[in-house]
């Protein structure tokens, strides 16, 4: 509902006055295109405490995607002004520029929007092991009051639909993004398939892949091989704030388990696809 609310509020009064001050405001240098339930939030929060960083108004503007008939002059009026640019790069040497919409990843036609006005952007995408992703979600709904059925109940209707849909469409045609993907708790944890779009419209050198996993676990590294990516000097980040934390309780073991079977040959893929292991499957 807040986001729901600044969305409102800058289509409102923002996109009255874009037209005025877009000229004098910059777009993003990187984007953190995905993966939702994955940390995004404590990404983007603690990527704001380096003071060259400076992200976009208010996080998931979705503006290549549901609000890109907005504009190009709204969405840059969402960014910080040419003058705190300069202002920047005067006392700190550097000054980039971003955003976050954790949903980006799974849609086709936001890469090519964004290779087609930024085709330089440099992009972030920040993965977690599918089976926590899918618990997450789940649990996110269940919050959320979206969902009353017990998680094994979810998954095995999500399976059977998947059997349904999934030779119903083209893989990585748009509508097997909308109509799959989108509507699916265990498909957007297919990361390949949704990873493979972005290799194919950007250059690999343009897109950083870390993990959920690697953040909670060695953080600092985390955020030195991201400014490391973007071409920044390493800044010390004290005090890793870990927003929207879920709290509820572990999931069944013999349910992990599945799960991890499940996603071993997509997990895979990705692994070969990235040139690199997360050890996703240790429980098997």
């Amino acid at each position: 509902m807040k986001n729901a609310y600044r969305i409102f509020r800058y289509i409102l009064l923002q996109r009255k006055f874009s037209g005025l001050t877009s000229p004098f405001r910059v777009l993003p240098d990187f984007i953190v295109i995905g993966v939702g339930r994955a940390a995004t939030t404590t990404l983007h929060h603690n990527l704001s405490k380096n003071p060259c960083l400076f992200s976009a108004s208010y996080d998931e503007i979705g503006f290549f995607d549901e609000n890109f008939n907005l504009g190009l002059n709204w969405y840059r009026s969402l960014f910080p002004t040419k003058f705190t640019r300069n202002k920047t790069i005067k006392n700190l040497k550097n000054f980039l520029s971003y955003e976050v919409t954790p949903s980006y990843i799974r849609k086709p036609w936001v890469a090519e929007r964004i290779k087609k006005i930024l085709p330089s952007i440099k992009l972030i995408c920040i993965l977690r092991n599918p089976v926590d992703r899918t618990y997450s979600h789940y649990n996110m709904g269940r919050y959320e009051g979206n969902i009353r059925n017990t998680f094994e109940d979810v998954i095995e209707n999500d399976l059977n639909q998947l059997k349904k849909l999934s030779n119903s469409y083209e893989k990585g045609s748009d509508d097997y993004f909308q109509n799959v993907v989108e509507n699916s708790y265990l498909a957007r944890g297919f990361y390949a398939e949704q990873l493979k779009i972005w290799y194919k419209i950007f250059n690999k050198k343009q897109i950083h892949i870390t993990t959920t996993e690697n953040l909670a676990k060695n953080p600092q590294e985390t955020f030195s091989n991201i400014f490391k990516f973007l071409e920044i000097p390493d800044y010390k980040i004290n005090n890793l704030e870990n927003k929207r934390q879920g709290n509820y309780s572990p999931m069944n073991n013999q349910t992990r388990i599945k799960l991890a079977s499940f996603f071993k040959p997509y997990n895979d893929e990705l692994y070969e696809l990235v040139g690199q292991k997360f050890n996703w499957d240790e429980e098997l």
